[in-house]
């Protein structure tokens, strides 16, 4: 547990969220978007308090094949892998409590 979402780009994503034995929740997000620096302090803690789910992060802008792939068209867009796949797609920015209930669901 480290306090910080692990940073994923597009040449990492196969290998830290496809492959991750663990669930992912990973963020799309950009640097210029407010919703999205609204959610720093929920990953954050996040991060620091579950190690049994990665939360992760990727720059859109920086990122655009995974983005593209997997037709984000707002941001922040967060989506929660298990086993490889998109189990649960979540648009804007949600409070903690929601990303929590997401995140049982599928850590259980």
């Amino acid at each position: 547990m480290s306090g910080t979402p692990v940073t994923v780009t597009d040449a990492t994503f196969e290998e830290l969220v496809v492959r991750s034995d663990k669930p992912v929740l990973l963020e799309f997000w950009a640097t210029w978007c407010p919703p999205c620096r609204q959610l720093d302090p929920v990953l954050n803690a996040l991060a620091d308090e579950r190690d049994d789910v990665v939360i992760a992060k990727i720059n859109t802008d920086e990122n655009p094949d995974v983005t593209v792939r997997h037709g984000v068209l707002s941001i922040p867009t967060l989506v929660v892998y298990h086993r490889g796949e998109a189990v649960r797609t979540l648009v804007g920015a949600k409070p903690r409590a929601a990303l929590e209930r997401e995140l049982s669901a599928v850590a259980a």
